[in-house]
């Protein structure tokens, strides 16, 4: 029988935020990897999966959705047994190594090197909105703080924290309805985007256009507890142990062939408006392939189940919120001190190698090392203490 964790998606999560952070470091770096082997003829871009990586994004905010939902779907547990509870326990999780990594940006980065340019009450409105986590919500604070780009989804993750206790009465009264009425709400919402406005900015990862992959992530961990009773009451050998994975591989490889086509239509989109329509348009869809993922990784043939969980993807996993948060401001600051030094001073424009290889392998590794100070020297440490003064407090009250 399986125990509460489900290794495989440690590598899932891996491999989306990789995806994403390879997007982001490609827009400083603009090198496009390429398999080559001249000798049989081979030669295949990977452009299309580096100018539509921030796709990914959606995967991982699935698979939040689908851990969030999962422990009340396997115990059928109609709602929280404790809101203020889990709303606390959230909180210590995510605040504490990211109010770090916002004040050193602030702090170390923006302060000093004058990115404010001055405009004091633009500066507190941007460090505001950061701690609050409400910067989305203001076009100067989200398109334009030099605090960069990935914390939005950290904003949205919240967000459906916020909301979850009211969903989750929802889903263990009338789950099929619940679910409907959440995807029909953001199809309607995102009908209205698609039609009646011209800048999709301020909409396109608002919680409102993402609330039917919350919906699809819910759908999956009710369906991924009910496989996961009957996996644990059959054997994991034998003939009927065969076909189970078979089809969890068949299915695996369809969805990721799906979410592959799909980033081929995505990234041959026209202008930035285009774009961010069709990233609505097709998020359903992907939405289907991630889930596809997340339901047939943990059941399938063994190989394929160890390459996504084992240890390194554990490590990595425990490590990639703050690896997201760090890695795309790292890597704009990076070109802005002008590390490593080029000769072109646009040398991604020129196609500067070895710089381009060497900024690509100095952000990947910077930003990981960083989020393992902030994850084992911030967030850990601080995440104990609060607990324990939690628990203190509940005993004294």
């Amino acid at each position: 029988m399986r125990g509460k964790r489900i290794p495989e998606l440690d590598g899932l999560r891996v491999a989306m935020i990789f995806i994403v952070s390879w997007y982001h470091i490609w827009q400083q770096s603009w090198l496009t990897p390429v398999i080559s082997i001249p000798s049989a003829g081979i030669w295949i871009s990977l452009d299309y999966l580096l100018r539509s990586g921030y796709i990914w994004v959606d995967g991982t905010v699935l698979l939040s959705a689908f851990l969030l939902y999962l422990p009340l779907a396997r115990k059928g547990l109609r709602q929280l047994p404790d809101t203020g509870e889990f709303l606390r326990r959230k909180a210590r999780r995510i605040l504490p190594g990211y109010y770090f990594i916002i004040l050193v940006f602030f702090f170390g980065m923006c302060l000093p090197w004058g990115l404010y340019k001055g405009d004091g009450p633009y500066m507190v409105k941007d460090l505001f909105t950061h701690l609050t986590l409400i910067f989305p919500y203001f076009r100067d604070t989200y398109v334009y703080t030099p605090m960069g780009a990935a914390p939005w989804t950290l904003s949205l993750v919240a967000q459906g924290y916020l909301l979850f206790p009211l969903l989750c009465r929802g889903l263990g009264k009338k789950p099929g309805l619940t679910l409907g009425l959440m995807t029909g709400f953001t199809f309607c919402f995102r009908a209205w985007c698609a039609w009646g406005l011209k800048d999709f900015t301020m909409v396109v990862n608002t919680f409102a256009n993402f609330l039917d992959v919350y919906a699809a992530g819910f759908g999956c961990a009710m369906i991924y507890a009910r496989l996961e009773k009957t996996w644990a009451e059959g054997p994991d050998t034998g003939r009927k142990a065969l076909i189970r994975q078979a089809g969890a591989l068949l299915l695996f490889i369809g969805s990721v062939a799906g979410v592959l086509s799909l980033l081929r239509i995505q990234a041959g989109r026209g202008d930035h408006t285009e774009l961010q329509k069709y990233q609505m348009l097709l998020r359903p869809l992907f939405a289907l392939g991630f889930g596809g993922m997340i339901l047939s990784a943990p059941f399938a043939p063994r190989p394929l189940r160890f390459l996504l969980g084992n240890r390194v993807t554990s490590f990595l996993a425990s490590v990639s919120m703050n690896y997201y948060l760090i890695h795309q401001t790292l890597a704009v600051h990076l070109r802005r001190m002008g590390f490593p030094p080029s000769a072109s001073p646009m040398p991604n424009q020129v196609g500067e190698q070895p710089w381009q290889t060497q900024y690509t392998l100095a952000v990947f590794g910077l930003s990981l090392l960083a989020a393992i100070l902030v994850t084992y020297g911030v967030e850990k440490p601080a995440g104990r203490w609060l607990e324990k003064r939690a628990k203190k407090n509940l005993r004294t009250a």
